[in-house]
């Protein structure tokens, strides 16, 4: 059993090393190859000052696709925070108003208690206060985003991206028999 896998193991060691004698050297330059990538005065915190407007900074890393996306989030939670806060506002008004006449007289909560009409302005409250802080999370995303995109702004993303997997042969020092098989993962960038 010991013979077959090191007879396995010195095949799978030459196939690697003959492999290795066949690839091209990526190191190797030509003049031909060299490209050079000019360095923009493009700045992060240009960026994240002009999202202080919402989409400011998209717009200042070329993203101008984010802005509907933006602008709906923030419009949507901000409509649920406005809504939240005018039925707030109207519930609180009523319930002061029932402790003095004792009678609820909202059009359609018409002869409810003061206990309800308390409980609908807990909720709205609660909600309004839940909105408020989802908008301001929404707000933040919106300057995060700006502002890592900012950085990101001269990252090179060409299709030259690749991933080479192969069998090979690792010195395992604490076996028997001095070697094991392995996976050799080549990336290249």
């Amino acid at each position: 059993m010991f013979k077959r896998l090191f007879i396995i193991g010195i095949l799978l060691a030459v196939a690697s090393w003959v492999q290795a004698q066949n690839d091209k050297d990526s190191v190797l330059v030509t003049p031909q190859t060299v490209t050079t990538v000019a360095k923009t005065d493009h700045n992060p915190t240009k960026s994240l000052l002009l999202s202080i407007i919402p989409g400011g900074g998209q717009i200042y890393n070329g993203q101008a696709w984010k802005i509907p996306i933006i602008y709906a989030a923030l419009g949507t939670v901000g409509y649920f925070a406005y809504n939240y806060y005018s039925d707030m506002r109207m519930f609180r008004k009523e319930y002061l108003a029932i402790g003095q006449s004792g009678i609820c007289t909202l059009p359609g909560y018409e002869g409810i208690s003061g206990y309800y009409v308390y409980n609908y302005y807990q909720s709205n409250n609660k909600n309004f206060q839940l909105f408020t802080i989802i908008t301001v999370a929404v707000y933040g995303l919106n300057l995060l985003d700006a502002y890592v995109f900012g950085h990101l702004y001269d990252f090179n993303v060409n299709d030259d991206l690749t991933m080479r997997i192969a069998p090979s042969v690792a010195p395992d020092f604490g076996s028997r028999m001095g070697f094991a098989p392995s996976v050799n993962l080549s990336l290249t960038f």
